[in-house]
């Protein structure tokens, strides 16, 4: 990719729309999405609260002024399918924080957070309003739960064919449940020191599927449900053995792997709900790095895909990806993968990003970015700041920036220019929100 731009902000302000409070502040957001089925709403980092906030405000207009019929997020499939259950009335949890309860592997934080339980609460009662057959959804779309959704599709059919069952346990059963963490089933089958079981959880799948019309003999739309989260766990287990036993060979590019799942997922739910006679109109929760088209940033020149790219290349402008930017402020991340979440001060964006542009523009706002002039400030260039559960700002350059252009990776952007960390429910002896914020260059 070309070296970086240096552009003025002038060029940008009279082309946003500032936000503020009120019904309308997100209108211009709506305007930009117009009647497209699907819409990707991205986050610069998985732990601020106004990113989290600001997807539910637009999702709940969605759902109330264009019909849509499912929100589909970035986290595991059977853990979201619970609130899933408990959104459409359908589950045995009291609240939006006990259908949240399956969150339990690192990050917990990024569902598992109060913005996130006002949003399933919201969704709950919004349903509460329509008929069975008209209720929105909650799905998830990743592939990290392995032995979880392996207990998930042997739970169904002990239900439907106890035969069946059997046999779901016996091939799933390579995967040596004792174990307990699908990293080191991807280690000692990836390094040769196991039986890989990839040909087992194919054959699994493959009978789940050719079983489906005799399992639908039942009658109602929830047997149609339970299939389809019984086939889609099932795809899980077939689509994360290789996940994992790629980590440690290195020849196949586990990011592709991953993304190529999620977009899989995203077309099979969309299908699924149009089989049952809705739009099959969906709001994707994802970080910017997966929703923003891949072919505009530094990941494309590395040979990587992401789910905003494949989605475009399928439905072209029936998908609007909306991108979020911050300039500084706080965020709930980890300093290591697996370890407690902190509270951490998030460093002023550097020179020469899309982030301290925006911070020259100006506050809050959102920017329509389709159709932007091809010479413009966004169409070059610019690094932009990607902070997942991890964020190590001693090494901020190499551990979070990338280079993007703005204009064809997004059909539109908000920028919030100083957000705050979302609060997690699971508080650990990391989390000291009454100390001074870390500050560069002293931040760890």
């Amino acid at each position: 990719m070309p070296r970086v731009h240096r552009v003025d902000s002038d060029e940008l302000r009279r082309q946003v729309t500032h936000l503020r409070e009120g019904p309308s502040s997100l209108d211009a957001v709506l305007e930009t999405i117009g009647d497209a089925p699907l819409v990707l709403l991205g986050e610069a980092t998985h732990g601020s609260h106004e990113f989290y906030d600001l997807r539910a405000r637009i999702t709940r207009r969605l759902f109330e002024e264009k019909g849509f019929d499912a929100v589909a997020v970035e986290a595991d499939w059977p853990d979201a399918y619970r609130v899933n259950r408990y959104v459409r009335g359908q589950g045995n949890d009291p609240s939006a924080t006990a259908a949240l309860a399956d969150f339990e592997r690192f990050p917990q934080w990024m569902w598992r957070n109060t913005a996130v339980v006002d949003f399933v609460e919201w969704l709950a009662a919004f349903n509460a309003s329509h008929d069975a057959a008209d209720r929105a959804g909650f799905y998830g779309l990743d592939l990290y739960s392995l032995y979880r959704s392996a207990d998930a599709v042997i739970h169904y059919l002990d239900e439907v064919d106890p035969e069946a069952g059997r046999r779901a346990r016996a091939r799933y059963g390579c995967f040596d449940h004792s174990l307990g963490n699908p990293q080191d089933y991807g280690y000692q089958a990836g390094l040769g020191l196991r039986e890989d079981c990839s040909e087992q959880a194919v054959r699994q799948l493959m009978e789940l599927e050719q079983g489906a019309t005799e399992y639908l003999r039942r009658d109602g739309l929830l047997a149609s449900d339970e299939q389809f989260f019984a086939e889609q766990n099932a795809q899980v287990v077939a689509n994360a053995e290789e996940y994992y036993r790629a980590m440690f060979t290195g020849r196949r590019n586990t990011w592709n792997l991953r993304d190529r799942h999620m977009s899989k997922t995203l077309t099979e739910l969309r299908r699924h709900l149009r089989e049952q006679g809705r739009a099959g109109r969906i709001v994707v929760w994802e970080h910017n790095s997966h929703i923003g088209d891949a072919r505009a940033t530094s990941m494309g020149t590395r040979g990587e895909l992401n789910v905003g790219q494949m989605i475009r290349e399928t439905v072209g402008s029936d998908a609007v990806l909306i991108g979020f930017t911050t300039f500084e402020g706080t965020v709930a991340a980890a300093s290591d993968w697996d370890a407690p979440v902190e509270l951490k001060s998030v460093r002023p964006a550097i020179e020469g990003s899309v982030e301290q542009l925006f911070h020259q523009v100006g506050g809050d706002f959102f920017l329509p970015t389709r159709g932007i002039e091809t010479d413009g400030p966004l169409s070059r260039p610019l690094y932009e700041r990607a902070i997942g559960v991890i964020y190590r700002p001693r090494t901020e350059m190499a551990s979070h920036y990338f280079q993007a252009r703005v204009a064809e990776q997004f059909d539109g952007v908000v920028h919030i220019d100083r957000t705050q960390a979302l609060q997690p429910l699971d508080l650990t002896p990391a989390w000291e929100p009454d100390r001074v914020p870390e500050t560069y260059p002293f931040g760890t």
